[in-house]
């Protein structure tokens, strides 16, 4: 496709139709000051080689989370993708069927959406999940906001253990509802069910938390439920819900998290898929799109777009989100990945990590002036290090080492001397004992 820029004559034409003289009458708005003046200080223009040999030395800054011992978590995860996955999401069926609203052509995508749905709502133990989100962090906001339509509250408590990011999102998107953050406390679970009265929407808590606790949500639950209020589970790792009991088997009413763990690698980032699932009486105000099986005038089994909340659609100033779409790619690897592992795979898959993280969790307690702080945790625990945790890391990274994420990093608030560790099942014994023994020779 040609560019063709706008000429001095098709610049006058559009300013006199909008009825300015010069361009900068456009700005006349902006405070003075805040305007810059002149061009911007960038490097002039270059040729096509010499800016993919520039690209290509930025990028070789870059370090693969392979590239040695890894223990970085904190709501990213490594795991091990198959290479099946991968495969199977370039098939046709799916790289040519793109937007569900013309189920007649998208049937493949409808379908995989049904799967993945009916799995996530397995593995969260609640009765419906819609079609994904984008991430963890912004499905979390949207549960708050959701809880506060049903209860008609405008007031929400939130964990201390709930991941900083998670809690930063909920300030930012849910807008009108009071946040009420317990502080937080990395060497145990809060008690949250004393800060639940009938002012309260919702309670916000996540298992295992940002610091790797797991947190009993049975009792939260029945706080939450004698005051009128809605509990809010959240996790930040899937894989966990192999092993430990599913936050509808505890009394959820909302199960929300984080899906990268299973079928989608850490990309730097992202993207990612937000997992949602809640109870089927509260379907209409769940946020997202909904896959739904039906059958055709034959009598043929189909997939159609049975609920889709955004105001683009026929409920308009009712929509109960803004949420545009759904992060299809990742729930199509998800979906994959979590069928090619099954039920007893998922079983398997989160015991080793367990297993993985008690033996990095003993190693690294051996360690002089190294404590762990958990008593309960899946694959990820806190530590408490001599010195600036921000700096142990740094030195540690000089060996070649990712030795986790200093939790003043995300929470300034918090103790310098922390840091969140995290085992998979991509995790060696020599990634341990080499992480330990550096750790110990460290001054």
């Amino acid at each position: 496709m040609r560019y063709h820029p706008l000429t001095a004559d098709d610049r006058a034409l559009m300013l006199r139709s909008i009825g300015v003289d010069t361009v900068d009458d456009l700005f006349t708005d902006v405070p003075a000051g805040h305007l810059v003046e002149g061009l911007l200080d960038l490097p002039k223009g270059r040729s096509e080689i010499s800016v993919e040999r520039a690209l290509s030395r930025m990028a070789g800054r870059n370090r693969a989370a392979g590239a040695g011992p890894f223990f970085v978590g904190a709501g990213a995860y490594r795991h091990h993708v198959p290479a099946s996955v991968d495969h199977l999401i370039q098939r046709s069926e799916f790289l040519t069927s793109y937007t569900p609203y013309q189920a007649e052509i998208s049937q493949g995508t409808l379908q995989v959406l049904f799967e993945f749905q009916t799995q996530v709502a397995r593995l969260t133990g609640m009765e419906v999940a819609n079609a994904s989100m984008y991430d963890g962090s912004t499905a979390t906001a949207e549960a708050v906001m959701m809880a506060s339509r049903l209860t008609r509250r405008t007031r929400a408590v939130v964990s201390g253990g709930l991941h900083p990011q998670y809690r930063d999102v909920i300030d930012t998107v849910a807008t009108g509802i009071e946040v009420a953050a317990l502080p937080a406390d990395p060497t145990n679970a809060e008690d949250i069910a004393a800060a639940i009265d009938d002012t309260v929407a919702c309670v916000v808590v996540q298992t295992p938390t940002f610091y790797g606790h797991l947190v009993d949500l049975a009792p939260i639950a029945e706080a939450a439920h004698a005051a009128g209020a809605l509990l809010v589970a959240v996790f930040t790792e899937a894989v966990a819900l192999g092993a430990i009991e599913p936050p509808g088997a505890l009394g959820a009413d909302i199960a929300v998290g984080e899906g990268q763990s299973i079928g989608n690698a850490l990309n730097f980032g992202g993207p990612y898929v937000g997992l949602f699932a809640t109870k089927k009486k509260h379907v209409r105000q769940m946020p997202g799109r909904l896959s739904g099986e039906t059958v055709d005038a034959d009598g043929k089994r189909g997939y159609v777009l049975t609920l889709s909340t955004r105001e683009q659609h026929i409920r308009r100033d009712k929509a109960t989100s803004n949420i545009c779409t759904n992060s299809g790619l990742c729930a199509l690897a998800f979906t994959i990945h979590m069928t090619l592992l099954g039920e007893k795979g998922l079983s398997r898959l989160a015991h080793l990590n367990h297993a993985r993280a008690c033996a990095t969790a003993d190693a690294l307690a051996r360690v002089p002036g190294v404590s762990v702080l958990n008593d309960t945790f899946f694959n990820e625990f806190t530590i408490r290090v001599p010195g600036e945790a921000e700096r142990v890391v740094e030195r540690l990274a000089e060996w070649n080492i990712l030795g986790g994420v200093p939790v003043s990093r995300l929470d300034p608030s918090a103790p310098g001397d922390l840091i969140v560790v995290a085992a998979t099942e991509m995790t060696t014994e020599e990634d341990i004992a080499e992480y330990a023994e550096v750790l110990g020779g460290l001054k």
